[in-house]
């Protein structure tokens, strides 16, 4: 069994802004956490899934994905689940809370993938630094993020499918959005 998740992954130009931040955490305060995977939104938290699945798990979010069009994402500075995680604030519109509706709706009726829902609230985010971040050093790095501004806009134009290699989080497919004016 493998571990995956879907995301809205960031566009590359987002990634390359988000990485400084990253590294900053990890040469500070030895974070390498959020350094294993690229800048994303997380739409279904990881699951532990057969790998011959993967083929099929592409077609099927290629179909769902097919359903949805493209979204704008507005983020809007920094945030935190204190005191383990520091994050840049996504402000969630209609489109965003509907394609997390539609995307766990359509993972509960696949239980062939494993994928388990995540009942609590969704609250998007990109996350910088998280399961080792220290307490000490949450309290010692927050103040710098706090005031900190963090405002883009980009347009999510399918979801990705992040599979784990054993030491960091791949992009292995990206299911498109249709092209469609709404």
């Amino acid at each position: 069994m493998d571990m995956y998740f879907t995301a809205l992954v960031l566009p590359a130009e987002l990634n390359e802004q988000i990485l400084p931040l990253k590294r900053r955490m990890q040469e500070r305060y030895g974070c390498t956490v959020g350094l294993k995977s690229p800048a994303h939104i997380t739409l279904l938290p990881p699951f532990w899934m057969h790998p011959t699945l993967e083929q099929e798990l592409r077609a099927d979010l290629d179909s769902f994905a097919a359903t949805r069009a493209p979204l704008a994402v507005h983020t809007r500075n920094f945030s935190a689940f204190r005191p383990r995680t520091i994050f840049i604030d996504v402000l969630v519109n209609e489109a965003l809370a509907a394609l997390k509706v539609a995307n766990d709706a359509w993972f509960a009726a696949r239980p062939q993938y494993g994928a388990r829902i995540d009942r609590r609230p969704f609250h998007p985010h990109i996350t910088i630094a998280t399961r080792d971040l220290r307490k000490a050093a949450f309290f010692e790095a927050w103040p710098e993020f706090e005031s900190a501004a963090f405002d883009a806009t980009w347009t999510a134009r399918g979801i990705g499918l992040l599979h784990h290699n054993g030491r960091s989080w791949d992009v292995v497919h990206t299911a498109y959005f249709v092209n469609r004016q709404s």
